[in-house]
């Protein structure tokens, strides 16, 4: 019966496939799985986890998770101690039988568990077999937990050879059932990336329970479910921040900490992002506690026995994290911060100076307060020590960046500061001293400048808008008290503090006018980034045309990669800055951008054009092409942030979706997986916006991609994908229309099979196949082709499964209309290509008869010629002569229309039966040889004779 029930696993049916695999989870939970059939079951579930069907993929997720809950090998199914464990058993069973190689062993305990599987079930049923499996089980159980597997200690003492062998097949079950889970982590994270909520739920559920026991390559793809969180779906977002809080919060706040800590150090950008969510979500909510955090600012400030310098950084990330939801976290360890974050720890972990500025930036403005008047000079000298000083390459531009950031987060007049950092980095940059004369030393100092200053104009932009911002909060503030004083006077009382004549201002229109001098203001301070309030120009305006020049002398810059992509990063901020330095410099950009050697310099200068298609939309927007050309670029980072970069653009609406989208779908079927998948996800967010504009932008990429020339396989991937995306019948309807349309306007087979196989794909309601069917004179004269008529076919077989009665017959006679076209059509076609080669061999033979007699005129102008000089000719001679010439033109004639023709008879027009070439020539050649040499002769003499005889009269008159 449970053989049956595992080939049902395999069974056509989804349902039933589903069915079977619920079945196989309630045996499991009532423990009635024998270890023998364990692995078994383990593998065809695994192997359901890439069925087509979605239900069955659901039942496959929760079999596994119930295996790994009631499994019986222990709560730890690390590969290494099974093998550790595994190992030493077998040590200790060739001890007991020393005449026994350990492959007879393996070979014995190999057999016992297929012989054990033969008892266990037929005699599942007795008390006996599950005695005997529970007393191994146990053995194990207290072997594992005692951490036997992964330490030195002695082995149980189990000395009868019996209860060895059996426990080393158990063993090798066990070791069997954790590879086969562990195996299954790649196809867990592809499930991640599913469309559908199930299979996220049900595969995060899978990874949970995998690492609770320990499941080889499970912490990895953990990491990989924390980006989930930003996903729309709610359910998929809380499915994440329960899995996060199942795994990293325990009831020991030290031990929580420190899971959080480690997560945080571990984690790249992206993955910090996603946590710093989860981290804000679970503080607002309360999951994370105040104990927690006291567990955090322990590790950080090293009163944890064993802390690290890193683990301080990871703990102080952590804090930055929770304190952006509440920044009264970091209240009372101000003094802290500023101690350990910038102090000898700094200099063992550089990245812990980044962490406090960062915490700098979190903090409420009336912490800065209290540390301006605590600590402010001490700390803007660090901050300063930090920019302008030498830390390494690796650490010094993110330090930097972060450390400029907090000056203009902190302090009150940052600009000054900021003015006081610029020199200093000029001057700095040509004060070197003697033995400093190498070039090295002078370019690393030259691209620290250009970070420098383009950094602190970059953030002196954002400080401009934050003054907007809270000008136009103080405003709205005022406005909202006005608006609650006229509230209360029209009920009766008197309003306290009302300015008059609001409302003539507001009827007026100076409202107005004072948001369009704030705007005018705004875009004043901004352009004096650049350029001073005079003509004159400050550090930063003079410095422009000198980035723009370093940035064209390509020949200069591109020996030095780390000055390259600092010139080119500083020249791409002054360029977000202001709108004219942008449009002098845009054909650099964009020059850079394709034929830059780094990688990083065209990734960079990537990144750089998505904020200038936001800050300046009018300028890049006839550059649109050379965007989507990004794509292309042969380095793998470059075209991942090309993706990132335009699928931001094209959703928020901040690009419009042109005819260049195709180069989108291309990345679809890109050699590399992230890339792909990024693509699937961006036309999956795009199919959700308003009336799914994939809709419209199909019939326009499917030209384009037919004419690139990409494998088919990959093409037919690509629109099955796309057209997967539209689920309105009506859609579907217009586009059968669409689609049909398009045959007439192309002429090429390849564009027809692909068009045909569209259609293949579209899921066609009674509606669909009814204008199918209408269409069918734009699309009858393609039908020949054998892959057309394969694609219409399939239209037909699917239509038939779900038509009613009454269409099915309308289905049919559609059926034997496509098939008698598709004859009549081949046949066309053959009998016009057989036209086509008869016309070309008439035309070669009437050729070469029209050749045949240019060359006999010519002869007789020659002998013409010769007659005109008064040269003497006897006329016998002359006759044999021209008789061989003829005979030899006719053998070379029929020689050539030997190759180049057929010797089969085909019909001409008229009916007229026309003789192949080789046929005509020979009967000719056969015709001249049975005349007799002689009277041929004679015949030409007299023929020769008479023209010499009339041209002598001629000249005798």
């Amino acid at each position: 019966m449970l053989e049956i029930l595992l080939e049902r696993c395999r069974d056509v049916s989804a349902y039933t496939r589903s069915r079977v695999l619920q079945v196989w989870a309630e045996l499991c939970e009532e423990r009635s799985i024998s270890i023998g059939l364990w692995n078994e079951v383990a593998s065809v579930a695994a192997g359901r986890l890439e069925d087509k069907s979605s239900i069955v993929r659901k039942s496959a997720l929760t079999l596994l998770i119930m295996m790994l809950e009631h499994n019986p090998f222990g709560p730890q199914l690390k590969i290494t101690s099974f093998e550790a464990t595994l190992e030493k058993y077998k040590t200790k069973l060739s001890e007991l039988e020393p005449n026994v190689p350990s492959e007879a062993v393996s070979d014995n305990s190999d057999s016992e568990v297929e012989n054990g599987n033969d008892e266990k079930d037929s005699l599942s049923e007795g008390k006996n077999v599950n005695t005997g499996e529970e007393s191994i089980t146990d053995s194990f159980l207290d072997e594992v937990e005692n951490g036997i597997a992964g330490k030195d200690s002695s082995l149980p003492d189990i000395s009868n050879l019996e209860q060895i062998r059996a426990l080393v097949a158990s063993l090798e079950s066990g070791l069997r059932f954790s590879k086969c889970i562990s195996a299954t982590m790649p196809i867990l994270v592809q499930l991640m990336a599913s469309s559908s909520a199930t299979d996220v739920e049900n595969s995060i559920l899978l990874l949970m329970r995998c690492k609770q026991f320990q499941i080889d390559g499970s912490e990895a793809c953990l990491r990989k479910m924390l980006p989930l969180v930003f996903s729309q779906d709610k359910p998929i977002r809380e499915a994440v921040e329960n899995a996060f809080i199942t795994i990293y919060i325990t009831k020991s706040p030290a031990e929580t900490a420190k899971n959080i800590m480690n997560l945080a150090i571990d984690s790249n950008i992206g993955d910090l992002a996603a946590l710093e969510f989860i981290i804000g979500a679970l503080v607002s909510k309360g999951d994370i506690t105040s104990s927690i955090t006291a567990a955090l600012w322990d590790f950080f400030c090293f009163n944890v026995r064993g802390t690290t310098a890193e683990q301080s950084r990871g703990a102080l990330s952590v804090l930055c994290m929770a304190a952006k939801s509440f920044p009264s976290i970091l209240s009372y360890h101000l003094q802290d911060i500023i101690d350990i974050g910038f102090g000898r720890w700094a200099k063992v972990e550089p990245l812990l100076a980044r962490a406090a500025c960062i915490a700098l930036q979190r903090l409420s403005e009336d912490d800065k307060k209290k540390l301006l008047s605590s600590n402010g000079q001490r700390l803007f000298a660090i901050l300063e020590s930090l920019v302008i000083g030498s830390l390494p390459d690796g650490v010094w531009y993110t330090a930097a960046d972060k450390a400029i950031g907090a000056i203009y987060s902190v302090h009150p007049n940052p600009e000054a500061l900021a003015a006081k950092l610029a020199k200093k980095s000029l001057s700095s940059l040509f004060d070197c001293s003697e033995s400093c004369s190498s070039t090295i030393v002078q370019v690393g100092k030259l691209g620290r400048f250009l970070f420098i200053l383009s950094h602190i104009a970059m953030n002196h932009l954002v400080y401009i808008e934050s003054c907007v911002k809270k000008i136009q909060k103080q405003k709205a503030k005022k406005e909202k008290k006005v608006a609650e004083g006229q509230s209360v006077d029209a009920n009766g009382a008197t309003p306290v503090d009302v300015p008059k004549g609001n409302g003539i201002n507001s009827e007026l229109g100076l409202a107005a006018s004072e948001d369009a001098i704030l705007d005018t203001l705004s875009e004043r301070a901004e352009k004096e980034i650049l350029s001073g309030a005079s003509n004159d120009k400050n550090l930063i305006g003079v410095c422009a045309p000198f980035l723009s020049k370093l940035c064209r002398n390509f020949s200069l810059i591109q020996k030095y990669p780390e000055l390259h992509a600092s010139a080119m990063l500083a020249l791409c901020r002054l360029m977000i800055i202001d709108a004219e330095f942008c449009e002098a410099n845009l054909q650099l950009l964009f020059t850079v951008v394709e034929s830059a050697p780094s990688e990083t310099v065209r990734s960079n200068c990537t990144i750089a054009l998505g904020d200038l298609a936001v800050r300046f939309p009018n300028l890049l927007e006839p550059w649109t092409e050379n965007m989507y050309a990004r794509l292309r670029d042969p380095s793998v980072s470059v075209r991942k942030n090309a993706v990132l970069v335009l699928s931001h653009l094209i959703l928020n609406d901040m690009m419009k979706v042109k005819g260049y989208i195709y180069e989108m779908a291309m990345r679809l079927e890109d050699e590399d997986e992230r890339i792909s998948n990024l693509a699937k996800l961006f036309f999956h967010e795009l199919s959700k916006k308003g009336s799914n504009p994939i809709y419209n932008l199909l019939p326009d990429m499917l030209g384009k991609l037919s004419n690139h020339n990409m494998e088919r396989e990959s093409f037919c991937s690509i629109m099955q994908f796309l057209i997967g995306s539209i689920k309105k019948d009506k859609q579907t309807e217009t586009l059968v229309e669409k689609l049909c349309s398009r045959f007439s306007g192309v002429s090429d087979v390849r564009q027809w099979e692909y068009i045909s196989y569209c259609l293949s794909q579209l899921g066609f309601t009674e509606k669909g196949m009814k204008k199918l069917m209408e269409s069918f004179k734009t699309y009858e004269h393609v039908l020949f082709e054998e892959s057309v008529m394969e694609n219409f076919s399939n239209i037909v077989n699917k239509a038939k499964k779900f038509a009613k009665p009454e269409l099915k017959s309308c289905i049919e006679e559609f059926e034997e209309k496509l098939n008698k076209f598709h004859v009549e059509k081949k046949e066309q076609e053959i009998t016009a290509r057989n036209a086509e080669v008869h016309k070309q061999k008439v035309a070669s033979l009437e050729g070469l008869m029209v050749v045949n007699k240019i060359r006999e005129d010519s002869a007789e102008e020659d002998i013409t010629d010769e007659g005109k000089d008064g040269e003497i000719i006897d006329p016998s001679i002359e006759g044999v002569t021209r008789c061989v010439t003829k005979v030899s033109k006719v053998q070379s004639v029929e020689k050539e229309c030997s190759v180049a023709s057929s010797e089969v008879t085909d019909t001409g027009l008229g009916g007229m039966e026309v003789q192949s070439p080789r046929f005509f020539m020979r009967a000719t050649a056969g015709a001249s040889k049975s005349r007799a040499k002689k009277p041929e002769v004679k015949d030409l003499n007299v023929d020769t004779s008479a023209s010499v005889r009339r041209k002598t009269r001629s000249r005798k008159r």
